[in-house]
């Protein structure tokens, strides 16, 4: 089983930038893709960003293309998500998934294991 915990939400103005953070824990994830994806009030989780397992590629969603940067230290179990020019949209609960293949997707339903969130909030 792994164990994943984001930390490092908060509440922002529009165009500050904000580092989260996700430890795994109970075993490594140095062999799995991992992600994020977030969910505002109202609506349905979406998709944000996903590194493979060995952190030489990179994909996100065209709304945060640009803004937002995945990275992850496997030495430390740990992924990050360093998000800038936050927008007011970018509010949301964000959650760290990870998947059991190297490559990981796009789709949420692929991830095994998910963390319990952090609450992003961003406004004037």
């Amino acid at each position: 089983q792994v164990q994943l915990a984001e930390a490092g939400g908060g509440s922002v103005r529009p165009g500050d930038s904000l580092k989260l953070s996700c430890v795994a824990s109970g075993r490594t994830v140095s062999s799995y893709a991992m992600a994020w994806f977030r969910q505002a009030p109202g609506k349905e989780r979406e998709y944000v960003a996903h590194i493979y397992a060995t952190g030489n590629s990179d994909y996100y969603a065209d709304s945060v293309q640009g803004r937002f940067t995945v990275s992850r230290d496997n030495s430390k179990n740990t992924v990050y998500l360093q998000m800038n020019s936050l927008k007011p949209e970018d509010t949301a609960e964000y959650y760290c998934a990870a998947h059991l293949g190297m490559y990981g997707s796009r789709r949420g339903s692929e991830y095994s294991y998910w963390g319990q969130g952090t609450q992003v909030t961003v406004s004037s």
